[in-house]
């Protein structure tokens, strides 16, 4: 995987911010060296955010984000807006562009207040430095350029990337559960949903990060595993399943080899897998009537027996024997109010950012709603919870006490 396929969830993501008319795009455009976003002189030229994955050095691999304007007028204005602050939860480095000619407006004393509440790295550039006569001297968080005449775009690019989070290296998938040489077994059934000839994201991921760790990946299907198992000649140290058979490849992997599921994985990766392990109980409490969210972080096609809009609501339906409502959103929709939810239930969030799964975690921390996710909600009704969390004998022991 090169450079160019790093997933979305991985990269940087570098918002630019400002009112109408202020040069987002023009900075844009300026500092990707590419003629990214449209510019104008009519106010309002950006009507949504424009998402564009590049190589931008000497970051690397990022998400440039370019936003309307938090200025914008009437209904479709207010959309806008609150498209504009739904970017600030998948955020690392927030950019506020200001018409230096202008000054900084309430609406941008505003949104600074909100970097800051959000503890995130943030600076303010002002933009239309060739229309002042002298540059003023700048403040920290500060810098004064010229789109036009590309006066400090250089410097900008500089102070950006000091401002991009550095990468954790303790921060991996399945690495440090195994040693070199080790095998690793995945179970992944072909999904319908995947585009043609590829694995789903979170299967590449583990699979890169199983051999990065110098050990070996084995990749079957789900009734291929018993087999499997029995001629390898050596014990693997792990089974990763897919959450949909579940049932099947714990009943075909001896008590001896520890098995979990990528969506497992993938929610102690993005810092959602206490919260998760606390909030698949939740699932007791249901009641008739009750209304469950199952949030998606991508966009995939739907199948007819899709896993998040039909299979889950069905196995809960089964679990619990109430008549349960359920609604779903998908992308980077997610509901500023949970309050009329009994319970959350999350994919696995390959598609996001590690910041936009945890603000939708203390979204729902901060309105005292239970959330889980798909796959440790899959095993505790299948009753194989506690079996799947061995590979984190810390959480283990947290339900057990």
């Amino acid at each position: 995987m090169g450079l160019n396929d790093t997933p979305s969830a991985d990269r940087i993501h570098i918002g630019f911010f400002g009112k109408r008319n202020a040069g987002k795009s023009s900075i844009v455009n300026a500092v990707t060296g590419q003629e990214l976003a449209v510019v104008s002189d009519v106010k309002g030229t950006t009507t949504d955010p424009v998402y564009k994955a590049m190589e931008l050095l000497p970051i690397g691999p990022v998400m440039i984000i370019d936003t309307p304007g938090i200025d914008d007028v009437g209904m479709l204005g207010e959309l806008r807006i609150r498209k504009t602050k739904q970017v600030l939860n998948k955020t690392d480095v927030a950019i506020l562009i200001v018409d230096a000619s202008c000054g900084k407006s309430s609406e941008d004393e505003e949104l600074i207040r909100v970097f800051q509440e959000k503890n995130m790295n943030y600076m303010v550039v002002y933009n239309k430095l060739d229309l002042l006569e002298v540059c003023p001297s700048a403040q920290e968080h500060e810098i004064y350029v010229s789109a036009k005449d590309k006066k400090n775009i250089e410097a900008l690019k500089e102070k950006i990337a000091s401002l991009a989070p550095v990468e954790n290296q303790k921060l991996k998938i399945v690495a440090d559960l195994i040693n070199p040489s080790d095998f690793v077994v995945l179970v992944t059934p072909i999904d319908k949903a995947a585009p043609k000839g590829r694995l789903i994201l979170p299967q590449q991921q583990t699979i890169r990060d199983i051999l990065e760790a110098d050990a070996t990946a084995i990749v079957v299907k789900e009734y291929e595993l018993r087999e499997t198992l029995s001629n390898l000649g050596k014990k693997p140290k792990l089974v990763i399943t897919d959450s949909q058979v579940f049932a099947k490849v714990s009943a075909d992997t001896p008590k001896d080899i520890m098995l979990t599921s990528f969506s497992i994985l993938f929610a102690r990766y993005k810092g959602l897998l206490e919260e998760a392990v606390k909030g698949a109980v939740a699932i007791e409490d249901l009641e008739d009537g009750d209304t469950v969210l199952i949030s998606e972080g991508c966009t995939h096609h739907r199948q007819c027996d899709d896993i998040g809009q039909v299979k889950l609501p069905r196995w809960i339906k089964n679990y619990t024997g109430k008549q349960v409502n359920f609604e779903f959103t998908s992308g980077g929709e997610f509901y500023e109010d949970l309050t009329k939810y009994k319970l959350i239930v999350h994919c696995g969030g390959c598609m996001l950012p590690e910041r936009e799964v945890k603000f939708r975690m203390k979204c729902a921390e901060d309105q005292v709603v239970p959330i889980t996710n798909y796959g440790i909600l899959i095993a505790y009704m299948q009753g194989i919870l506690k079996r799947s969390l061995e590979p984190f004998p810390h959480i283990l022991a947290e339900i057990e006490e």
